[in-house]
């Protein structure tokens, strides 16, 4: 009797056993199928795209010799919005490709410098150079809310109206301007 009575018991502890398994290889299953799903991970929808740019009033970077960032300095061209700051390793990396844009001259770069210290925001451009034409301190991270910023680095694309036209999210790569950046901008460029 005694044997008959261990056999039902031992199913269900088997069972609490595995249960723990096959969930975390149904939810493994699942990320992975996501991972490989071919999608752009640097296509994070924004809710911003096709509408006016976030009202902006940065005060400058002290010391450098731009402007801050101000909203009404979008009207009327391309510009893109590179939010980065000197603690981020892969705004380090995607400076040399903005330095490249830079030389550009149909459209603007200008810089929104998130939670940062301006003697460290100011050591970055010093070592590295700037491409923006307007940096605006964004001390507490209120404005970077505004624009639906998830991360730095991201990169807006402003159209000559003052729409959000495209957004990057990560860091801007050669491949990555040349596949996606670039066409949305001479699409800004051309629009009317």
């Amino acid at each position: 009797m005694s044997t008959d009575s261990q056999k039902p018991t031992a199913r269900p502890r088997r069972l609490m056993v595995l249960l723990p398994l096959l969930i975390f290889m149904g939810l493994a299953g699942l990320f992975l199928a996501q991972l490989l799903s071919g999608r752009d991970l640097t296509a994070v929808p924004s809710a911003l795209i096709g509408q006016m740019a976030p009202e902006t009033d940065l005060p400058p970077l002290e010391g450098m010799q731009v402007p801050g960032l101000n909203s009404a300095d979008f009207a009327g061209k391309v510009t893109l919005v590179n939010v980065w700051a000197s603690w981020c390793a892969p705004c380090r990396e995607e400076h040399p490709v903005l330095l490249e844009l830079s030389k550009d001259q149909r459209f603007s770069i200008t810089g929104l410098n998130y939670k940062d210290k301006p003697e460290n925001a100011r050591r970055f451009l010093g070592d590295l150079g700037s491409p923006y034409k307007a940096i605006g301190v964004d001390q507490n991270g209120r404005t970077s809310i505004d624009w639906g910023v998830y991360g730095v680095p991201e990169t807006f694309l402003l159209g000559k109206d003052g729409k959000v036209a495209f957004k990057h999210v990560g860091p801007l790569s050669p491949e990555a301007v040349s596949t996606t950046l670039m066409p949305e901008i001479e699409k800004a460029l051309a629009a009317q």
